[in-house]
């Protein structure tokens, strides 16, 4: 744990010499930099987007308990659908909202583009630091000094969701390594159906299983990044799962759409690869199938192995240019550390909280009916445990993402490769860091 502190803590310094040296206003005032925070004096109305299920509920709380600071939702489609290319279009025309929900993928880009408010100087923000998973506060810091830029929400540790019922009436056991679900993917295909889904959309999903594997997209050494979609880790991946499409033994629908859903929910779907936050999407898609899905550990590249990936996982953070930035660094806050808001959230959402005691909240103990009475935060909390913490995610991402999903669309299409589109995504990033004056190591 020591090497990997050590390990995470150089990255993120080198992260952020190299994002300041591209940033124009950042390092000498405005949002990049730790200022005062002051109450405004006054009732004030914030402004929130989030594309979290319910999180209405958790600020209904909130409102009610706070009657001069006041919060409004705006709901939008997850980040990379639509909602982050919304912020910066925002956050050029000066109305961004007062906080947005970011997820740690993202989050980079938005420092890059001194999106960000610096809230450290907020009361409460720098000394919550211990209440955090300490991989998640070091992502909304990127290891500068007196610098907070974001509230950690949530995590997203990755498990197999499976349908029990058809994997025990067809005499198939639950995977455990990836030759096994290839074993079980070939034995699916035979009763008609598929084992999983790969979506060309989810290329953050598609990290996960990188990250799974011990890869790495990006690293740097304080001089320039090093872009390696390319790594030997990262195309053991793509073409394990280039293999699995080549050969008909998974769907391809795009994930969280009606096709989706109807395929978890007939049984033409018996897994999925997934976080913790996937249990409500699960439940919603396939509402005729309570009872019949569990949770087990990600299959493994070695047996006996128990790497986990990470999908997801947001932040709250407070946008620049904001005239109310201590009562919004309060909302971020208590939304992310409250038990009430918490509980709230994994109530309408899943949700599991970036909190070090999040885990022992009430409301993750115990089983769920919908999994036929599994305790599936259980095996989530164990996931959790064994997720690489030094994982480094690059200054455009959303820029990779597009054009990984543009290649992963054509290999799907029968044009190219998922590796091919690992290639033309890397040479892309290249260019858009370069284009940004964002050092490159050739």
């Amino acid at each position: 744990m020591k090497k990997h502190s050590v390990a995470r803590a150089t990255a993120l310094a080198a992260f952020t010499a190299l994002v300041l040296s591209a940033c124009s206003t950042g390092a000498d005032g405005g949002a990049g930099a730790s200022g005062d925070c002051e109450p405004a004096g006054e009732p004030v109305t914030l402004t929130f987007t989030s594309w979290l299920p319910g999180v209405e509920e958790a600020v209904a709380i909130w409102n009610e308990e706070n009657p001069d600071i006041q919060v409004e939702v705006q709901t939008g489609p997850n980040g990379n659908s639509g909602t982050y290319q919304n912020f910066f279009n925002q956050l050029e025309a000066g109305n961004a909202p007062d906080l947005g929900q970011i997820e740690f993928d993202a989050l980079p880009n938005f420092r890059v583009q001194d999106g960000l408010a610096n809230i450290a100087a907020c009361e409460g923000v720098a000394d919550a630091e211990s209440t955090f998973i300490d991989w998640t506060w070091s992502q909304v810091t990127f290891g500068e000094e007196d610098s907070v830029y974001a509230i950690p929400q949530d995590i997203g540790p990755e498990a197999l969701y499976y349908r029990a019922d058809l994997f025990e009436e067809a005499g198939i056991a639950v995977p455990t390594t990836w030759e096994e679900y290839r074993t079980a993917a070939e034995q699916i295909r035979a009763l008609g159906g598929y084992i999983t889904n790969f979506s060309q959309g989810d290329v953050n999903a598609f990290a996960g299983l990188v990250w799974q594997n011990g890869g790495q997209w990006f690293a740097n050494d304080g001089e320039a990044w090093d872009v390696t979609l390319d790594s030997p880790e990262s195309i053991e991946v793509a073409e394990y799962w280039q293999g699995l499409i080549e050969d008909d033994l998974v769907a391809t629908y795009p994930t969280f759409t009606d096709e989706w859903n109807n395929g978890a929910n007939s049984g033409e779907l018996w897994s999925w690869v997934s976080a913790v936050w996937g249990a409500n999407t699960v439940i919603s898609g396939a509402p005729d199938q309570a009872g019949n899905w569990a949770v087990a550990p990600m299959p493994q590249w070695e047996a006996g192995a128990s790497a986990a990936g990470n999908w997801g996982g947001s932040t709250t953070a407070v946008f620049s240019g904001g005239e109310n930035t201590y009562e919004a660094a309060q909302f971020a806050l208590w939304l992310n550390t409250d038990p009430e808001a918490l509980a709230s959230m994994n109530a309408t959402a899943n949700i599991y909280p970036a909190t070090v005691d999040g885990g022992e909240l009430e409301a993750f103990q115990g089983g769920l009916d919908y999994f036929g009475g599994q305790a599936i935060y259980e095996v989530f909390a164990e996931a959790g445990a064994n997720v690489n913490p030094d994982f480094v995610w690059g200054p455009t991402m959303t820029q990779t993402y597009n054009d990984v999903a543009d290649g992963f669309s054509a290999a799907l299409s029968g044009d190219g490769t998922l590796m091919d589109a690992l290639l033309a995504g890397q040479e892309a990033t290249i260019a858009a860091l370069q284009a940004q004056a964002i050092p490159v190591q050739e």
